[in-house]
Formats: structure tokens, C-alpha cells, sequence
């Protein structure tokens, strides 16, 4: 979405009203929520176990599995997918915030720094704590988010920075985070190097209903924060001169829209890793196939982001015996292609 572009009266209108869910809208939605129950399906049914959905709902109704059968279901595949699903929802959801307020239709925590900074705080936690609770490993990670948000946003100043400076301010701020959280895994032990090298390429090995439950407070605090604060992207998506003259308070609306987006971005982080670029890709699928505004633009990019990350984790479950891929490796194979096909059809269409 271009947040520069000409405004006509009626767009106007439909944005300051907030009417967000068009017929298209929740057609599209139903769609993307088909395909997350197919995903789900597959999923299950995916691993080295015999063991899949037919199981799953004996289960479910009461009848007793086989240990292995319940051990593969319970402790590992649903998790996986549980933890998945909210995971992508938080990255989509992060970047689909940032995108409006930044003005930039290419923001995304990753490129402002922000996952590296809860990754570097993550990092130099577990190098001097290295059996720290997972509770404390969030609480590290939203640390690092909120200070590259602070710092960012002191570098900004009263918004007289472009979007495209902005951009490029916290591009070089995850490049210094990045190598300062490089020299820290060269001192730590091996052991500990080797987990946070692959955690730090995104991974859904570590998922776990004690991983579900420390990453859960965030989660909801951020989706209750969105809710009630969410209208407000509507007029940002018009612009600041427009937003303010339909009475957003940009002076505070702001901000907490950056608080709600780091919320998300360092809950997503703690869980898997960084899956930065998902916060590009799915805000811009979902504006694709809908033009979805305000909420409802919130909405499909979050079932985008899940459907991405349990369709990736899929791929990394399928790969072959004492392959390790990781989920954000499998991501960007999907990702990638799926980005440059959008951006291809978009253009195609503009002619």
C-alpha cells in the first residue's frame, strides 16, 4: 500500500467512519481461516510418528491413545502448531502496525532493529544466566525491543523524518545490534553458541505449552491493546496531515501503536527467534487480495502470518532424517517467491 498517495473524498470517508469489514473482507477472511483448519490437518498429520488426525480426535473425545501416539500429539505436534499460529500472528500483526505509522510500506521490525535488539538482549542474558527461566528470557526481549523503539524514536524527533529515513536509521541500527550479538556467540560456550545460532535462523524445535504459557501475557495484552487502540491505523494510513484533522491525537496514539508493535515483535522472538520478513510479507498478501483497511487489514494480515509460519514449520518437519532446517530458512523458500509474485501481479494489474 502506497501511504503517500492522492486521497479521494470517498476513501476518506470509509476510513474515518471506520467501516472496515467490506463483504470482500470477510469472504477473503473465511478463506484464509479454510486454509489454516487444512494447514492444521496436514500438520498433524506430518512427523516421524504413525500418528495424525484420526487420532487426534479419538483423543479429543475421551478414548486412550498408545503413549508414543499421545507423547508425538500432545507434547509435539499440537504445540507446534498452537505456538506456530500465534507466532505469525504477532510478526504479520507487528509489521502491519509499523507499516501506517512509519510511513513506509516496507517497515518491519526486523529492518528497524527492532527483533535484533531483543535478540542481542536475549543473547547477552543467557550468556551470563545460562539457565534462566523463560519468563525472564521475554521480559530480556521486550527490554531490547522497547530501547531500539526508544532510540529510534528519539532519533526521529517530531516526525520530520521521512519514512525513508526512518528506514534506513534503524536498517543501521539492527547491522551494528547484528554483529555486536556475532562477537558475543564467538566467546560463549560451544553448547550454547550452536542452540542460539539456530534459534537465531527461527526455530520451533524449543515449542512447548511452558514456552505457550511465558509467551501468552504478551500476546494477549498486545491483542486487547490493538483492539481497542486499532481504529486509530485507519487514519494513519491517510497520512499524519489528514489524521490530524480528523481529530487522531497523533501525539499519543502513536507511540502506544509502537509500544503495541514491539509487544508483539519481542513475544514473537522469545518464542522462535526473529521471522523478520514476515512482517513485510503478509500485511502486503493481505492488502492484495482484499485492499483491506484499519482492522480488517490487521485481521487477514494475522491469518496470512500463521497460515505462513505453520505452512514453513510443515516444510521443516518434512525435510528428510538428520536434516536440520530451520523455520525461518523454510520460510523465506515460501516467503520469497510468494513476495515477488505479489509485487509482480501488482504491477500487472496497474497497467
Amino acid at each position: 500500500m502506497k501511504f503517500d498517495q492522492a486521497i479521494d473524498g470517498k476513501r476518506v470517508l470509509r476510513f474515518a467512519n471506520g467501516l472496515q469489514m467490506r463483504t470482500l473482507d470477510i469472504k477473503v477472511g473465511l478463506c484464509l481461516f479454510t486454509i489454516t483448519i487444512i494447514l492444521i490437518v496436514i500438520s498433524l498429520n506430518v512427523g516421524v510418528t504413525d500418528v495424525g488426525v484420526y487420532e487426534f480426535l479419538h483423543m479429543l473425545f475421551g478414548h486412550s491413545l498408545e503413549h508414543h501416539q499421545s507423547y508425538a500429539l500432545w507434547v509435539v505436534r499440537i504445540p507446534h502448531i498452537l505456538l506456530g499460529l500465534m507466532v505469525g500472528w504477532c510478526a504479520a500483526l507487528a509489521g502491519a502496525i509499523l507499516q501506517p505509522i512509519a510511513r513506509n510500506p516496507l517497515a518491519d521490525p526486523g529492518l528497524f532493529g527492532i527483533s535484533q535488539g531483543s535478540m542481542t538482549m536475549i543473547i547477552i542474558l543467557l550468556a551470563f544466566v545460562p539457565a534462566a527461566p523463560k519468563m525472564l528470557i521475554v521480559l530480556a526481549a521486550l527490554a531490547g525491543g522497547l530501547t531500539v523503539a526508544l532510540f529510534l524514536t528519539l532519533l526521529v524527533g517530531n516526525n520530520r523524518a521521512s519514512g525513508l529515513a526512518i528506514l534506513l536509521m534503524g536498517i543501521a541500527t539492527s547491522s551494528v545490534l547484528g554483529s555486536i550479538s556475532s562477537f558475543l556467540l564467538l566467546y560463549l560456550p560451544t553448547e550454547l553458541s550452536l542452540n542460539l545460532a539456530g534459534w537465531m535462523e527461527g526455530s520451533l524445535f524449543q515449542a512447548s505449552w511452558s514456552v505457550i504459557a511465558s509467551f501468552m501475557p504478551l500476546f494477549l495484552l498486545s491483542i486487547i491493546g490493538i483492539l481497542l487502540i486499532g481504529p486509530a491505523l485507519n487514519r494513519y494510513e491517510l497520512g499524519n496531515e489528514l489524521a490530524l484533522s480528523l481529530g487522531e491525537p497523533v501525539k499519543y496514539s502513536r507511540p502506544m501503536l509502537m509500544v503495541f508493535s514491539v509487544l508483539l515483535s519481542t513475544a514473537s522472538v522469545a518464542a522462535v527467534g526473529p521471522l523478520s520478513f514476515l512482517g513485510i510479507l503478509a500485511p502486503h498478501l493481505a492488502n492484495f487480495v482484499s485492499s483491506a483497511t484499519g482492522r480488517a487489514r490487521l485481521f487477514l494480515s494475522a491469518l496470512v502470518g500463521g497460515n505462513l509460519v505453520v505452512a514453513a514449520d510443515i516444510m521443516t518437519k518434512a525435510a528428510p532424517a538428520g536434516v536440520f532446517l530451520p523455520i525461518g530458512l523454510s520460510f523465506t523458500l515460501i516467503g520469497v517467491p510468494l513476495f515477488i509474485l505479489t509485487m509482480r501481479l501488482r504491477a500487472l494489474r496497474k497497467r
